[in-house]
């Protein structure tokens, strides 16, 4: 499984409602810059389940072209989601699904990855990906330290 924090947003407009928050200048660069690093890995085409605030969405439309169009499927609740919401969200994937990629925000991406790989990386930074393994033969079988996290890759590591 990918999990993957939406690329940088913009705080320019005063009073904008935090759910509708666009990519800024930053945001809108790193967004296909690491989707196509991403899709020069020849992972494994994953399901791509998203966010339905704008920032998530538009950093899973930049990976869903560089992957050929893949289609998202769009998740209200993953906004702001806590640990125990994401969880529902891997255990109810279906089983059909071999590999997934979630966008989504802080700090719930980062306390997904610490609860399902049992290690802590941190906060993770805007258009982020953290590749977990995770060791189970269903979906619904994710749990507490179930996973390995094989990589990450940053915009910063370029």
């Amino acid at each position: 499984m990918y999990i993957t924090r939406h690329a940088k947003s913009s705080w320019a407009s005063p009073g904008q409602d935090d759910f509708d928050r666009p990519l800024n200048e930053r945001g809108l660069r790193e967004a296909p810059m690491m989707a196509q690093r991403f899709a020069q890995r020849n992972e494994p085409l994953p399901m791509l389940v998203s966010s339905t605030a704008k920032r998530a969405i538009s950093t899973a439309r930049a990976f869903a072209k560089a992957l050929g169009d893949a289609p998202i499927t769009e998740r209200p609740e993953v906004y702001h989601a806590p640990l125990q919401t994401l969880m529902h969200i891997v255990e109810s994937l279906p089983d059909a699904a071999q590999q997934v990629m979630v966008f989504g925000h802080n700090p719930g991406l980062s306390e997904l990855v610490e609860h399902l790989a049992g290690q802590g990386l941190g906060s993770i930074d805007p258009c982020t990906t953290v590749r977990i393994d995770l060791h189970v033969d269903s979906w619904k079988a994710a749990a507490a330290d179930t996973g390995t996290a094989v990589w990450w890759d940053a915009p910063s590591e370029d």
